[in-house]
């Protein structure tokens, strides 16, 4: 029932919303990214919801959905700023750049968490990506993107097997960075502790 999702749209009834998702806070390498969207309320695409609920294979097909229906936008900072500001300040400015960087400027702008901003535009929500579409929708551009990018990453560096952990600390990630020590694209600031 995507129409319940609607809820926090129907409530800034009237003024141009957007919803805001990030990816990978988590990783012990490579960017946090961002997307934003703006949906069309009078072309709801069906199947939308949080990224982590659905197969790589559905993500892929609404990713081509969204990105074909809806002004979107994406914020991306690198592992190396990650280091520099702290995971908690990138994943903000990530959203404060996908925002920005939408071609139409939102009024509202609805963020999955709790993260506060000084925009006063910016309505953080605890759990939005499985209350908002926009949200829901912005979580499967972020998911799809970062994915993408840690593929091409894992081009580069196979043996950590990014393109299968994307940069979060599987055992086997752990094993990889033991055997060979960190990549340039791993976050230092986490204190990586590889398995003895």
């Amino acid at each position: 029932m995507e129409i319940d999702l609607l809820h926090f749209e129907e409530k800034y009834h009237g003024y141009l919303v957007a919803g805001i998702d990030e990816a990978g806070r988590g990783p012990l390498a490579g960017p946090v990214v961002a997307a934003a969207v703006i949906v069309d309320q009078n072309n709801i695409i069906s199947g939308i919801k949080d990224s982590k609920k659905l197969s790589k294979k559905k993500r892929e097909s609404l990713y081509d959905q969204i990105t074909t229906n809806y002004i979107w936008a994406v914020g991306i900072v690198s592992h190396t700023e990650i280091d520099e500001i702290n995971i908690l300040k990138a994943t903000k400015k990530a959203c404060i750049l996908a925002a920005k960087n939408l071609s139409t400027q939102p009024e509202i702008v609805l963020v999955d968490g709790n993260m506060q901003f000084y925009d006063e535009r910016f309505v953080s929500i605890i759990d939005g990506d499985n209350l908002s579409l926009s949200i829901a929708a912005a979580s499967i551009i972020a998911k799809v993107t970062r994915d993408r990018l840690m593929l091409e990453l894992s081009n580069e560096f196979p043996q950590y097997l990014w393109h299968k952990n994307s940069g979060y600390g599987t055992k086997e990630h752990l094993e990889a960075i033991n055997l060979h020590g960190l990549s340039p694209y791993h976050r230092r600031s986490f204190n990586i502790k590889a398995s003895s």
